[in-house]
């Protein structure tokens, strides 16, 4: 059977996905999937860096502004969304593009992981209750005892991924990482091309604090009142994400607003590292160092049609 086509295009936060995105999508026929954890919920705009629809040129999104931050959101809705996502593009006669930087939302898709065992036990509640009593810290101690590899992929403030790995491995006795290579092992049942974007990281992370102080300049400050106002809180796996639960932080005085402004830049800094240390343990990659095309965008479009073409995805 031929295989459909799919289009990926990631890399670090702040690398300028977005905008080169848009013209991939002119250039190919495509429609774009956001493989973003964030930019799923309304009300948050400008602490998730969401495209906004003067930005997105006609180009239809998918999974951008379409859940409530109060709202579940896991890699398993993902993948059931973007599936549904990618028919729909089909259906236009375009090509599929996952855009965004969370790269177990891409492997998700691209090796059509089976979350089937990915069932709540007793264990889990007793892991969340521990969280709650000692602080996730404790749990993720116990992560690097039994799965240093997860460990060191995992921060430990993503609660739902440590207390799920350390899950997996009491129900199956397994470490997750072991599962999650095997499954990435699997052939994909897609025609893809998965380009990571890049950059030197002295100047990813001047981009990173540039668009932070941006952001501020934005109103992160008073978009996270207003979430607070509609009930938003802490616990909440939207606040969570970075510039929320530092400026949630700040709000609740538990930081000075430079303080919380500093732990955002430094956190933000440490994410796009951790991102990339993903994106190099992925088969099949293709690297687009933007310095290798002069900081042209027209050059690595180039570069990518080109690659397309060879792989037979475009004509």
């Amino acid at each position: 059977m031929m295989k459909e086509s799919l289009v990926i295009l990631t890399g670090p936060t702040a690398v300028g996905k977005t905008k080169l995105s848009i013209a991939l999508a002119k250039a190919i026929g495509g429609e774009i999937i956001s493989a973003d954890s964030m930019q799923i919920y309304k009300h948050m705009d400008i602490g998730s860096a969401k495209i906004c629809p003067k930005e997105m040129q006609g180009i239809p999104h998918y999974l951008v502004d379409e859940l409530e931050p109060w709202e579940e959101f896991h890699v398993v809705r993902f993948q059931k969304m973007a599936m549904e996502a990618m028919e729909k593009i089909r259906r236009h006669g375009h090509i599929p593009i996952l855009v965004g930087g969370t790269g177990f939302y891409i492997q998700a898709i691209v090796g059509n992981v089976d979350f089937t065992e990915n069932v709540s036990s007793p264990y889990r509640r007793e892991l969340e209750a521990l969280a709650a009593e000692k602080g996730v810290h404790i749990l993720h101690r116990e992560l690097q005892k039994v799965d240093s590899a997860s460990a060191a992929v995992i921060h430990e403030n993503n609660v739902k991924r440590v207390i799920r790995a350390l899950e997996f491995y009491q129900m199956t006795g397994r470490k997750i990482s072991e599962h999650n290579e095997e499954q990435r092992k699997k052939e994909s049942p897609y025609d893809y091309a998965y380009f990571v974007l890049n950059d030197d990281r002295e100047k990813l992370y001047a981009r990173i604090e540039q668009r932070i102080d941006e952001m501020v300049e934005q109103g992160l400050v008073e978009e996270v009142v207003r979430l607070k106002e509609m009930g938003c809180h802490q616990g909440m796996v939207s606040m969570q994400g970075l510039g929320y639960k530092e400026m949630l932080a700040y709000l609740d005085g538990t930081y000075s607003f430079q303080e919380a402004l500093d732990i955002l830049k430094r956190d933000t800094r440490r994410f796009a590292k951790r991102q990339l240390t993903w994106f190099r343990r992925e088969q099949d990659i293709i690297w687009l160092h933007k310095g290798d095309y002069a900081y042209q965008e027209e050059k690595i479009l180039a570069a990518m049609l080109n690659i397309l073409k060879e792989k037979g995805i475009i004509r």
